[in-house]
């Protein structure tokens, strides 16, 4: 009887080829899936910083107008209670100065009733009117890129400031509803000095949203 061995002969440089080509594979396959997930997150920084910019750009242009408005607001009070008769719906003033205040001032307040106090001095019955500027102060692009977790891609720096100017724009938008109330209630100097506040408030406003559009292109 005989006996057949067979003999396998195996193509080393074969195996060695394929399984360099296998590795090799995995690692682009591996490379792309991260250099494709890289890409997609800078689009979305870019989107984000983008949507930022233009919230805060937003944000300064309703702050400058409301600013102005209510700066109109605590002038003309101010120039008024020069004048008060310690009643705040009187003033002791001549004719010309009245018609000053109405130039400087118009539609703020109106004469209903004024009575003679001497030659040049009447006292003057006013009522005012007072429009209150509410600013519209947004932050959905902000709170939109922290619900993704965009934001964990910023530096700490730039994290830390967005995060410290929000959160004053939040100050700024209670002050102004205290200001709102107060009108509400008729509190006049409780919204002046409300006021008065919110000015310094808003000019740091100001300051952190442009130094933000100055800095936020390095945020990433």
């Amino acid at each position: 009887m005989k006996f057949f061995k067979l003999k396998k002969s195996f193509d080393w440089k074969y195996i060695i080829r394929e399984v360099l080509l296998i590795f090799i594979g995995i690692n682009l396959a591996i490379w792309f899936n991260n250099w494709n997930s890289s890409n997609k997150t800078k689009q979305n920084k870019d989107i984000v910083i983008a949507k930022i910019k233009g919230e805060i750009e937003n944000n300064i242009k309703e702050l400058d107008t409301t600013q102005k408005s209510n700066q109109f607001i605590v002038n003309a009070f101010s120039d008024l209670q020069k004048l008060s008769n310690k009643r705040t719906s009187s003033i002791l003033t001549n004719p010309q100065k009245v018609n000053e205040l109405k130039k400087r001032y118009p539609h703020f307040f109106n004469i209903s009733d004024s009575l003679k106090i001497n030659d040049t001095i009447f006292r003057y019955n006013i009522n005012t009117y007072i429009e209150l500027e509410i600013p519209v102060l947004n932050q959905i692009a902000w709170e939109t890129a922290k619900s993704i977790g965009i934001t964990n891609e910023f530096d700490y720096e730039c994290l830390y400031n967005l995060e410290s100017t929000y959160n004053l724009q939040l100050r700024v938008k209670n002050e102004v509803n205290k200001a709102a109330n107060a009108l509400q209630k008729r509190e006049i100097k409780s919204l002046i000095h409300i006021l008065e506040f919110l000015e310094q408030l808003n000019a740091q406003l100001i300051k952190n949203y442009q130094d933000i559009l100055l800095s936020i292109e390095s945020c990433a």
